[in-house]
């Protein structure tokens, strides 16, 4: 079980419930990433960090933590894309927030598809080098280069942004065109951006994102990307309520440092820390408010 810095606690009723989806037979390149949960739940230890988040917010103590361990991800796509909305409409009409850990990036599907049943109108923000959007891949649909192409068709984001973008293909910038996904490409990004959300929305969170000289761990080395410090920031200064988040394709296979894993621990801890402020705190701390 994870312990993200002593805050893991074992409690019914609870404020934020990690769930781990094991799953990586939707990748396209190399498998690993089904070991992804396991990697980032030993990097939380508590033996080598501890339950304060940047913005000030004690894990331990300002909020209640815990870990529902692993959705059964045997057989098909479509039995475990079940069980996995089973596992988040539990934790979300328990009014809590469903923290994800993956796994390959198809899993953000059915995990937005059962928010969607709860939330809506709502949005979505994907931190990655990748846009996945194909309409399908190697002949598959449900691929991880597939998911928000799914997500956009079904109309289960109102708004998808998508953020850290450096490997986007022709077909990708046509669907995004053609429906309105919002790209903010690293080669256009000169500053850190602040979003704000009219919507609830849902953070999807590839380790990708991360330029591989702080995320090595990964099947797809895309160079160019963000430092850890500008992940961070682009999370300190979401504004909105957000209902959810995933940080999938950490794949220690390529890593046995564990840095990459590490950086996954630090990230959800930041996004905890975040929403426990509400979401709209950033600028009131900074100025001392």
């Amino acid at each position: 079980m994870s312990d993200f810095g002593g805050s893991v606690k074992c409690a019914d009723d609870y404020e934020f419930a990690v769930i781990g989806i094991p799953y990586d037979e939707k990748s396209s390149f190399l498998k690993g990433t089904a070991r992804g949960p396991e990697a980032v739940r030993r990097a939380s230890t508590g033996a080598a960090i501890n339950a304060w988040t940047e913005l000030g917010v004690n894990l331990a103590e300002d909020t209640t933590l815990v870990d529902l361990g692993d959705v059964d991800v045997s057989g098909g796509f479509s039995a475990v894309s079940r069980r996995i909305m089973e596992s988040v409409s539990a934790v979300s009409t328990n009014k809590a927030f469903p923290v994800i850990i993956g796994g390959d990036h198809s899993i953000s599907y059915p995990v937005v598809k059962a928010l969607h049943r709860i939330y809506h109108p709502m949005d979505v923000l994907h931190l990655d080098a990748h846009p996945d959007l194909y309409e399908e891949y190697e002949g598959d649909r449900f691929s991880h280069a597939c998911p928000f192409a799914r997500i956009v068709e079904e109309g289960l984001a109102d708004r998808l942004i998508q953020v850290g973008i450096r490997a986007a293909t022709g077909e990708h910038r046509s669907f995004a065109k053609k429906h309105g996904v919002t790209l903010i490409e690293m080669k256009d990004m000169e500053e850190i951006p602040c979003l704000n959300f009219k919507n609830p929305f849902y953070l999807s969170v590839d380790v990708d994102a991360l330029d591989p000289a702080f995320a090595p761990g990964v099947s797809h080395h895309e160079p160019g990307g963000l430092s850890t410090r500008q992940l961070i920031q682009i999370i300190h200064r979401l504004e909105g309520k957000m209902i959810g988040m995933d940080l999938v394709e950490v794949n220690g296979d390529r890593d046995p440092t564990g840095i990459t894993a590490a950086a996954g621990a630090k990230i959800i801890m930041e996004v905890i820390g975040h929403v426990v402020l509400g979401g709209h705190r950033y600028r009131d701390r900074k100025s001392g408010a």
